[in-house]
């Protein structure tokens, strides 16, 4: 396989070969825990780290048959766009299924790129058990794939309570057998008029075109006025930040990973091996993380607080409408060398953070226009664990192209 897509080819072989995977093919992140598989989360912070242990999503996907062929490239610890090589491995057909870290919207700009569907599954629904990421509390295995039937599938596998991850949510999990059943039942669509303010005149023409072809199948859009949609942004940097500081923790060059070499000390090889370890996207995202974590407490608190009142308000709005529509614009940052900066990369995702935040299901939907260089794609969002119903809109979406 292409040297430039994926880090690591395996060898392995499901756990069975029969189930209701058969036959399909899966690449992962190498932040994806597969026992035995180097997975250093693009960074050096991991440098030679194996695993002892699978994660719990990827051993239900081998235990129902489904074949993990390699690792994709990916950014350091997930946070930004590139070197993401996700899009590059559905675009080119090496594989039916990627897996994603999903923290900013990465499932939903992965599949625009590659004219696929990205999903990101409601938070709490699949275990992260063995995911090795940055932001606990926003972050989860994404789903990209040319086939939403795949998507259902490997979503039924991967769903269900795990001992191992403590943030799971108990309750009833979806029936995903009945994704494209015809009984979606969805009839209104709200779009909240200041996640579209941003865009520019023409890309604005274009979500109205897509929303137009929302309406040629049935569904009604209602229009909604949020001011607070705006602190989505804020709040997912600040919160995402800290976490990160705290979770970064852990990389200190004594237990595993990278160790800075002729230390005259336990404290400078410590300071030595944190300062080689990180790029300068990821150390900009923890120094920020620092002070709030250190200096600024208070006002990650009034960030949790604020991200509480956007997650009933979000709600909220779903006794309105069945579904929430918000563009997807192709924009901002360039996967050439080099790292953008924080900023850049916040203005890239600023369409997609809201389901992040609140912990919502959100289904990226392949461009439904495009006219000239712009293409708007599509993101629905549906109430939390309304998962089903979201993605079965979305097959009766694709029937209706």
């Amino acid at each position: 396989m292409d040297s430039k897509i994926f880090s690591y080819v395996p060898s392995a072989s499901p756990s069975s070969t029969e189930g209701p995977l058969a036959g399909k093919s899966f690449t992962i992140q190498p932040n994806m825990s597969v026992r035995g598989w180097p997975t250093n989360a693009g960074s050096q912070a991991l440098e030679g780290f194996v695993p002892l242990e699978t994660s719990t999503a990827i051993e239900r996907i081998q235990a129902q048959a489904g074949r993990v062929v390699g690792s994709t490239l990916m950014p350091e610890l997930g946070l930004g766009l590139r070197p993401d090589t996700a899009a590059a491995a559905i675009r080119d057909r090496h594989c039916d299924v990627a897996l994603v870290t999903d923290l900013m919207g990465e499932s939903r700009f992965t599949a625009s790129e590659a004219g696929a569907f990205g999903f990101k599954p409601s938070y709490g629904l699949v275990s992260r058990f063995g995911l090795i990421g940055l932001v606990p509390s926003m972050e989860a295995f994404g789903l990209v794939s040319r086939s939403l039937p795949d998507i259902s599938r490997a979503l039924a596998a991967m769903a269900g309570p795990d001992d191992r991850d403590t943030s799971m949510v108990e309750g009833k999990i979806p029936d995903f057998s009945q994704v494209g059943s015809g009984a979606d039942r969805v009839k209104r669509i709200g779009v909240i008029r200041e996640s579209v303010a941003s865009l520019s005149k023409e890309a604005a023409g274009e979500f109205r075109e897509s929303l137009a072809g929302l309406e040629n199948l049935g569904a009604q859009i209602e229009e909604l006025s949020w001011p607070d949609h705006r602190l989505f942004r804020l709040v997912h940097n600040l919160v995402g930040a800290t976490e990160a500081s705290s979770s970064a923790g852990k990389y200190d060059g004594v237990r595993y990973g990278h160790r800075a070499a002729e230390s005259a000390n336990w404290n400078e090889m410590y300071l030595r091996s944190r300062a080689e370890c990180f790029g300068v996207l990821v150390k900009s995202y923890l120094f920020q993380g620092a002070y709030f974590q250190f200096e600024r407490f208070s006002a990650f608190q009034d960030a949790c607080r604020i991200r509480r009142r956007l997650v009933e308000g979000m709600d909220a709005f779903f006794d309105r409408v069945d579904l929430i529509a918000s563009p997807l614009p192709r924009t901002a940052i360039s996967k050439s060398a080099g790292s953008g900066t924080l900023q850049e990369v916040y203005d890239t995702f600023a369409c997609s953070l809201a389901p992040n935040v609140t912990g919502q299901p959100c289904l990226g939907v392949p461009g439904l226009s495009r006219r000239g260089a712009i293409q708007v794609n599509l993101q629905l969002s549906g109430r939390f664990g309304d998962d089903v119903r979201l993605l079965s809109f979305g097959s009766r979406l694709t029937a209706g192209k």
